[in-house]
Order: C-alpha cells, then structure tokens, then sequence
C-alpha cells in the first residue's frame, strides 16, 4: 500500500512510499483513510523522525477488518479515529478504543479535522471545570485548538477572549463566541479566572500576569518554539495565589473514542463547526506542510485520498 513516510529533509518532509500493509492487534481494527488532518506538532516530529515512526493521528475512514476480539465498529461502518501514528496512509491500524462512529451528516473531511485538535480542547474545557461566567483568555486562538474551545468554552456561557494575530481570524472567533478578541496579550484587560496558554516565549510571563487571584494558568504547548521564563518576584507580587498548570491530552482515563464520539454528536447537531481553512489531495501533503510552519492556515488543513 501508499503511504506518506518522513524523509527528514527540510525542503520536503514527507514523500509517497510503498510500505507494508498494517498488522493488527486483537483490540484494532483496519481502517480504509479517506481524508486525514495535519497537526503543527508533527511538522516539528518531522525535522527529526524517530526511527520506525510515521506520521498521522488524525484519520476518517471505513471500517474493512473488525477488530478481532469482537469490540468496536463492523465491517463497513464510516470512522473518526486517532491512531498513535501511521495515518497518512491508504490504511491505518486503529484500537477500536480511538474509533467513533459517523452518522451520516458527518462527512469525512470535517471528521479528520476532529481528533488531535478537538479531544485537546474538550478536554481543556474539562480541566477547566464550570466556566459559566468565567472569564477566560486563550493564546494562539487561531488555530485549530482555539477555534473549538472558544466555540465550546462559549456554548457552555464563558467570557472569552482570544489572542490572534489576525483581524480575520479574529472575526471568526467572534462568530464563533469570543467575547472580545486580541492581536497580543499585552492588550488583554483582564483579570481572568483562566488563562490557557499555547505560544510560550514571553507570552507564558504575559499571559500569567493577567491572572485573577487564585486564578489558574494552563499551559499546554509551545508553539513559538521560544523558550519561556517566569521570574519568580514577579509571580509573587503580582496574582495572589495563582497556580500553573501542565497540561496533556494524552492524560486521561476517558478513551479518545469516547471523547470523540462526544465531538462527533456535536457536530451533527450544529453546535460545533470545525474551522478547515484548507483541503487538498494528499499528493500536495509537502506543500501542505509548509503552510502550516508558516501559519498561512486557520484552523485544520485536511487532505483527501481519492
């Protein structure tokens, strides 16, 4: 079978390759890809690939070999799935505990967009507990993360304000719940009960002085790539008992395929709209990448196996 492999070159980080067909576990079942969604996290996975390792955790498909213990979908069922690795794939393994059914008015291309992206910021909204009448500020909102915790954050009737470079993106937040959007977040007025920060460098420090007393900050990425530095003085005189958290999705007992299935009733009941800002053959997934470092996509960047 095609698969996209990593080439570790900068200039085109992934190539088509024939390689062998998965083999499955008891508990995974075979699933034929028909789009996947690209994630910002894996271009930086690609500019050093672990030996053995491909890329890929978030594939829409169908179902061609049920698990063989018996669990997860039959033969023939349309799938959402997050699989470790290996997605961009013409087939991918799955453990049936990554897999959510897709009712029909899900269509495969918004499906892929949901794994990776939607499961973090289900579960930001959960580490965040009630949020109604909470303020909250999220950094580097125009991505794929931002765009659905402002719409769930929103839904569930919290203030929210997002942090984006772009009057655009920023328009969409708006219409998607933002209660006022930002270009930096040094603009952001503030206090916040929540601060959810992804960018690092000097906006960790920034975003942590917004804090309300006995606020919490989550920090759940780095995507300036920029290391970041709180002094300890200024923590201290400034928000009164605020703490920091670390966050990772990867650390829960619920299974993706149940959060995701949760993604997936939202979104066929029109109270989540997965933000696509592009949708390509999966031949162009090099080119692909590129926009991707270069933030030239809002939201997900989908790519489709004909």
């Amino acid at each position: 079978m095609k698969a996209m492999i990593a080439t570790g070159d900068p200039a085109a980080s992934v190539e088509l390759a024939e390689v062998e067909e998965p083999r499955l576990r008891p508990d995974e079942a075979l699933v034929k890809v028909e789009a996947y969604s690209v994630n910002r996290g894996e271009t930086f996975l690609l500019e050093a690939p672990p030996p053995g390792w491909r890329p890929g955790k978030d594939i829409a498909g169908l179902v061609v070999q049920a698990a063989a213990d018996g669990s997860g979908p039959a033969v023939g069922r349309r799938v959402a799935g997050h699989p470790a690795q290996a997605g961009w794939a013409e087939y991918v393994a799955v453990p049936t505990g990554s897999l959510a059914e897709l009712p029909d008015e899900v269509d495969s291309v918004t499906a892929a967009a949901l794994p990776l992206a939607g499961l973090t910021a289900l579960r930001l909204l959960r580490v965040a507990g009630a949020v109604t009448g909470r303020r909250i500020l999220i950094t580097g909102a125009s991505g794929g993360v931002g765009h659905y915790f402002v719409e769930l954050a929103a839904a569930a009737g919290a203030l929210v304000t997002a942090v984006t470079g772009s009057a655009e993106r920023g328009r969409r937040l708006l219409e998607l719940g933002a209660a006022e959007i930002v270009h930096e977040v040094a603009a952001a007025s503030g206090p916040f009960d929540l601060v959810l920060e992804s960018t690092g460098g000097p906006n960790l420090a920034a975003a942590a002085s917004k804090l309300a007393p006995r606020g919490t900050l989550v920090w759940f990425g780095q995507a300036s790539r920029t290391p970041a530095t709180l002094n300890f003085f200024d923590f201290l005189y400034g928000p009164t008992s605020a703490v920091i958290r670390h966050f990772s999705y990867a650390d829960f007992d619920t299974p993706y395929g149940e959060d995701l299935a949760t993604l997936v009733r939202l979104v066929a009941a029109g109270r989540l709209h997965p933000e696509i800002g592009l949708t390509a053959d999966w031949a162009g997934t090099a080119e692909v990448l590129d926009r991707l470092r270069g933030r030239a996509i809002r939201g997900n960047a989908v790519l489709t196996i004909a």
